[in-house]
């Protein structure tokens, strides 16, 4: 923008110059009109030519300096461009899968704390597997002294539970209980002394003398018939001796 304000102050310039010579030529060739007309045309035939000649030379220099630059406006021809080609991972899934193991090491020095109540558990989970001929016999729940309780040495106590008679005949009167294993509270016992009908229940008792020295001591006892023959469920006493 400037360089072409520049360009029209020097044009206006170069004009006034140029008006200004040809106004002195035209007073030039009035001054001349006393020659004769060979001289005058020889002499306005030159200035003519050089007129001609400053005028031709003037617009083409006006040409040159007002004729603007035209940017160029061509499109430079674009380049391929070139992107990564995406592939995929697939992911692959082994045939077979390899387990874990994982084990566990007991500490060394550990203890067990044993509850201080519940009931021992019987033979078997299936009661009437324990049957004998039509005799039969479930445990239902200790009556007191359950396991873990704590008694003095040489205590003497009755123990009891409570059964039902899941058999088919009559518990009569002879039947009575005996020790399964080792005895440790030299245990005494009478008949039941009463008749037992299938599914009804009825307690059981036996007396027994703790044992004078501390610990845990566990006894079983089963019913038995007139005959001498156990069977139904594991009835245990299981305490604790301490001072």
């Amino acid at each position: 923008m400037i360089n072409l304000q520049r360009k029209e102050v020097i044009s206006m310039r170069f004009n006034q110059k140029f008006l200004a010579l040809f106004l002195a030529a035209i007073a030039i060739l009035s001054a001349c009109g006393g020659e004769t007309s060979e001289s005058v045309a020889t002499d306005g035939d030159l200035l003519t030519a050089a007129v001609g000649t400053m005028v031709s030379g003037f617009f083409g220099t006006q040409t040159a300096m007002v004729t603007p630059t035209i940017p160029s406006t061509d499109t430079p021809t674009p380049t391929n461009t070139f992107y990564p080609t995406m592939t995929s991972n697939p992911i692959v899934v082994p045939a077979t899968w390899t387990p874990i193991y994982i084990y566990f090491t007991a500490t060394p020095g550990g203890s067990i704390t044993p509850s201080v109540t519940g009931t021992l558990p019987t033979a078997t989970v299936d009661p009437f597997a324990l049957g004998s001929g039509c005799n039969n016999l479930a445990f239902i729940r200790d009556v007191n002294y359950p396991s873990g309780t704590t008694v003095s040495p040489g205590e003497t106590f009755t123990k009891t539970w409570k059964v039902q008679n899941i058999g088919t005949c009559d518990w009569l009167y002879g039947y009575h209980l005996t020790t399964i294993g080792e005895d440790h509270f030299r245990s005494t016992w009478s008949q039941i002394n009463r008749v037992v009908k299938p599914w009804d229940w009825t307690e059981l008792s036996v007396v027994v003398e703790a044992p004078k020295k501390e610990g845990t001591y566990t006894t079983y006892y089963r019913l038995s018939d007139g005959g001498g023959t156990a069977f139904g469920a594991t009835l245990g006493l299981s305490v604790v001796v301490s001072k």
